[in-house]
């Protein structure tokens, strides 16, 4: 005998919750790579793009769910020690103020424009996106 739906609300409720959880980095990945595929930035990996990439990608987890889930990030994709890794988190971090100071998600990618725009290569400032210098920059887009 073939168990009904109905005897197994714990199945659809599970199965809900896991669209639900894949699809917000989904979303999220979505509207980050729309912006980097239409940008005329140099340095898809290590450069001013990726800088780009990762401040968008922070300050839209920041905006819609907190500054502490780009924190648990870091910890877990960017704890290796190099130095990219190290420029990865720094954008990070400025993507998670700006999603936390924006007041309109239309705000963000303007800002994160904005602070790419004044970013440098090794950038000190805690207020600067930064990237690597030229020579250390890879061919393609993603990690």
């Amino acid at each position: 005998m073939k168990p009904s739906k109905r005897k197994r609300p714990w199945l659809r409720r599970l199965m809900l919750a896991a669209l639900i959880v894949a699809a917000y980095p989904a979303s999220v990945l979505t509207y980050t790579w729309s912006h980097v595929l239409q940008s005329p930035l140099p340095g898809g990996r290590h450069g001013p793009l990726d800088a780009y990439r990762h401040t968008l990608a922070s300050a839209i987890v920041a905006y819609t769910l907190d500054a502490r889930a780009v924190h648990l990030v870091n910890g877990v994709m960017e704890r290796r020690g190099k130095r990219a890794n190290t420029m990865d988190i720094h954008n990070n971090l400025i993507g998670a103020g700006i999603g936390s100071r924006a007041t309109r998600f239309a705000d963000i990618e303007p800002m994160v424009a904005r602070r790419v725009a004044s970013g440098c290569i090794d950038a000190a400032s805690p207020d600067q996106t930064t990237w690597l210098p030229q020579s250390a920059w890879k061919e393609g887009f993603a990690w």
